[in-house]
């Protein structure tokens, strides 16, 4: 099922040329392609794709939420996880993200509250979003 939705997330990616200029097609081709190679190694770290959506714009975006436990993301699982993927600069930036939530949510004193919710998107400028919990307001 996730190379079903990877593969086409790929041909929606390689069908944007009629609707984005090449250089900026090219770009957002190459980001996008480089940020649905992440996803199956985060699904073998327990993260599962719960939604999967593409926008197609003259910025593209790829926007995919994952669900997991916090069990699976102690901070020895995060700095294991952040040696063997050193320089991959996506899987990188996810385990930060992830990182600093757990850190932050630590100094609030607040109980942790299942479940770990990681939402990423990408378009130009990426950003990757961490929530633990379950939010009461959506974005």
């Amino acid at each position: 099922m996730l190379d079903d939705i990877l593969d086409g997330a790929r041909k929606a990616v390689a069908g944007l040329a009629s609707t984005v200029g090449e250089g900026t097609r090219e770009r957002t081709n190459k980001l996008i392609e480089d940020w649905l190679d992440i996803f199956p190694t985060l699904a073998g770290y327990g993260l599962e794709i719960t939604s999967f959506s593409m926008a197609l714009a003259l910025s593209p975006s790829l926007n995919v939420e994952l669900l997991g436990q916090h069990s699976d993301w102690s901070e020895e699982a995060l700095q294991e996880r952040m040696a063997a993927h050193k320089g991959e600069t996506a899987l990188t930036m996810v385990f930060t993200a992830i990182r600093t939530a757990y850190r932050l949510q630590r100094q609030t004193k607040a109980s942790l509250r299942d479940p770990l919710i990681l939402k990423v998107v990408v378009r130009i400028t990426p950003e990757v979003r961490v929530v633990l919990g379950q939010p009461i307001l959506e974005d």
